[in-house]
Formats: structure tokens, C-alpha cells, sequence
């Protein structure tokens, strides 16, 4: 078994004691990279015509329920 497989496995003893994983930094730093190079693709991305289309509906159904509770208060 790889050292990280079995620092993950379960206690020879059945304590329910908790396990620290540590990851290398060098990992750590290419898989942040990752993260990071991912979220920013996405942030970036156009948002698709359908959803503005969507938006654009439900803005309009909140404008027509506003202006009908403030017509009710007069």
C-alpha cells in the first residue's frame, strides 16, 4: 500500500481517531494553478444568450409584481 493510501486507511486498531493527509506543496501549487487557471475560464466565459434571455424575463415579471403591490397600497 502507497503512504498516502495508508495514512487515508481506516485505523489497524478501530480507534476513530482522525488521519492528517498532508499533500506535497509542489502538488499543492499545481493543483491551485489548476483551480485557479479553471475558475478564471469560467468567470470569463460569455454568459449564453439563453440565460440572458431568461434574466431578462424575470426581471420583467418583478417589475409587473412590483408595480402591482404598489398599485394595491393606493
Amino acid at each position: 500500500m502507497s503512504d498516502v493510501n495508508s495514512a487515508m486507511a481506516a485505523p489497524e486498531d478501530g480507534a476513530d481517531s482522525e488521519v492528517e493527509v498532508m499533500l506535497d506543496p509542489r502538488v499543492q501549487e499545481s493543483i491551485g494553478r489548476s483551480l485557479k487557471a479553471h475558475y478564471d475560464d469560467i468567470v470569463n466565459a460569455p454568459v449564453p444568450d439563453k440565460f440572458l434571455v431568461l434574466l431578462a424575463q424575470l426581471e420583467a415579471t418583478e417589475r409587473r409584481a412590483d408595480g402591482a403591490s404598489t398599485d394595491e397600497l393606493n
